[in-house]
């Protein structure tokens, strides 16, 4: 072209000698360069090591850039960045559904225990809660021993601070069939969901997160005490609720997924049924839990008024669990 230039010839007749449009030699690509690209997707596969380049085309489109999945792709498996799969167990599929399924924030809450240890082979005890429907980590408390009075002190901050759950789903352990535990949900008209034994996938919300929790911090961390894996912990769930994209909400944070909703149904949120009077019947409610003689009735004042702060700090928690038991 250049050459046909330098004889006279006019780009329009150039261009149909050589066979081409003249958009085409006008074009300017505003690809963007391939080694920046590259370098930005390595960077963002070491900070997010266990996600794959879904995840990381989300990050960059994010940034502003325009770059589909499938170029991202293209350069994932150039630079070998593929995530190694987990060998799935075999379970048994009985065809079930998950009951008492979760219709809106603050609907269904579960919690579960998982372990690690410290560097000294010491063993630690993380209670792990979210809201399954919104998928927010509400807390996770790390100690060497958590009984009954621990986890209960966990649930006066957590339902302070967010009003209480209609449904608690959770697996047949211990600390949750204490008999201090549920008459403390049954004195807050808090119901228990208890999932049936060797049946994991009916708290399937619950065992993700504890998937996660342990993929993306247990395995990639090393602690020397009890106060360093509560604070290496406390940042990985402001993470998780704040920053980290999930691909079943529509890659949101849980922040982002909760605002929306209350966005979207606000004026036309349900009425909590523990709040109804005797004769109010809502479309779909559950009903009213009964409170025998005898017993106090929970409301959010006498909660508040029994905690120093809507926050309770880690020496605050440990004066209540002393409390408590």
């Amino acid at each position: 072209m250049a050459l046909l230039k330098k004889l006279g010839v006019s780009e329009r007749r150039a261009c149909g000698h050589v066979q081409i449009s003249r958009s085409l030699l006008r074009y300017n690509s505003v690809r963007q360069a391939s080694g920046e690209l590259q370098e930005r997707i390595q960077e963002l596969a070491r900070k997010n090591p266990r996600r794959g380049y879904k995840y990381i085309a989300e990050l960059l489109q994010r940034e502003g850039r325009t770059v589909n999945r499938k170029r991202v792709h293209r350069m994932w498996k150039l630079m070998k960045l593929q995530v190694p799969r987990r060998k799935r167990k075999k379970r048994i599929v009985t065809g079930a559904s998950v009951p008492r399924k979760a219709e809106r924030p603050n609907h269904v809450w579960t919690w579960d225990f998982t372990y690690d240890t410290t560097a000294d082979g010491r063993t630690l005890k993380c209670l792990t809660v979210i809201d399954e429907f919104t998928r927010f980590a509400l807390a996770i408390r790390t100690a060497r021993r958590l009984p009954a009075g621990g986890v209960i002190a966990v649930l006066e901050r957590l339902v302070a601070e967010h009003g209480a759950p209609l449904y608690l789903r959770s697996d047949n352990g211990p600390e949750f069939i204490a008999r201090k535990l549920k008459t403390w949900l049954g004195n807050r008209g808090i119901q228990t969901h208890y999932i049936d034994p060797g049946s994991p996938w009916q708290n399937g919300f619950g065992e993700s997160f504890n998937g996660k929790f342990r993929d993306e911090c247990l395995n990639m961390e090393v602690y020397y005490s009890e106060a360093e894996a509560q604070v290496v912990h406390e940042q990985w769930r402001q993470h998780y609720n704040t920053q980290r994209l999930h691909s079943s909400l529509k890659y949101k944070t849980p922040v982002e997924f909760k605002a929306a909703w209350e966005q979207q149904h606000l004026g036309a949120r349900p009425p909590n049924p523990r709040d109804l009077a005797p004769g109010d019947h809502p479309v779909r409610a559950e009903k009213r839990p009964s409170i025998k003689p005898g017993r106090t009735v929970w409301s959010p004042a006498t909660a508040l008024g029994s905690l120093p702060s809507v926050a309770l700090s880690s020496a605050q928690e440990m004066e209540s669990i002393a409390t408590v038991k």
